[in-house]
C-alpha cells in the first residue's frame, strides 16, 4: 500500500527517563489519546537509561531511541550524567534529548554544568496541559529530521 504523506505516518520512538510513575503514565496515555504514533520506553532512573541507550542487559534486543526525554533529577545517575555521557559517545550524541524541567531554573542548571540539551520543555503541572506537552515533542521531532530535506522539497 502507498502512503500519502510518509511524515505524517512515521513512528517516533521515545525514550523517557522519568522516575515519577505519575508523570510516565499521564506522557503515555495522552500520547494515545492524541493519537501520536510513538512508541514510548520508560525507564524510572540513570542507570536503567544508560543500560537502555547502550542496548546492554535486559534492553539489548532493542533498539536504539530516536529521541531522549530526560527529568534531570534521577535516583543513583543524575539526568546530567546521563546527558553527559551521551554527549560524550559518538554512537550516541546524535540522538536528540529534551531535558524536562519543572521551571526555567532546571534549564540553567544543566547550562551551569557546562551541557547544553537540544532543547528543554517544562514539564505540565496540570493532567490537560500534557497533550500539549507530547504534540510539542512530536513538532520538534519533526523539525529536526524535515531540516535537512526542507529546502529540497519546498517550492
Amino acid at each position: 500500500m502507498a502512503t500519502d504523506d510518509e511524515g505524517a505516518n512515521e513512528q517516533i520512538d521515545i525514550l523517557l527517563v522519568e522516575p515519577n510513575p505519575g508523570d510516565s503514565r499521564l506522557f503515555e496515555e495522552q500520547c494515545k489519546d492524541a493519537k501520536l504514533l510513538n512508541t514510548i520506553h520508560t525507564v524510572t532512573d540513570g542507570e536503567a537509561a544508560l543500560e537502555f541507550l547502550h542496548q546492554r542487559g535486559e534492553y539489548a534486543d532493542g533498539s536504539q531511541p530516536d529521541i531522549v526525554l530526560l527529568e534531570p533529577q534521577l535516583p543513583g545517575k543524575s539526568g546530567i550524567e546521563i546527558l553527559s555521557e551521551l554527549k560524550d559517545d559518538p554512537a550516541l550524541n546524535e540522538i536528540p534529548v529534551i531535558v524536562l524541567t519543572s521551571s526555567d531554573a532546571g534549564e540553567k542548571v544543566v547550562q551551569s554544568h557546562g551541557l547544553e540539551a537540544d532543547t528543554y520543555l517544562q514539564k505540565p503541572v496540570e493532567p490537560e496541559d500534557f497533550v500539549e506537552f507530547a504534540q510539542s515533542i512530536e513538532e520538534f521531532w519533526f523539525a529536526i529530521v524535515q531540516k535537512p530535506s526542507q529546502s529540497a522539497t519546498r517550492d
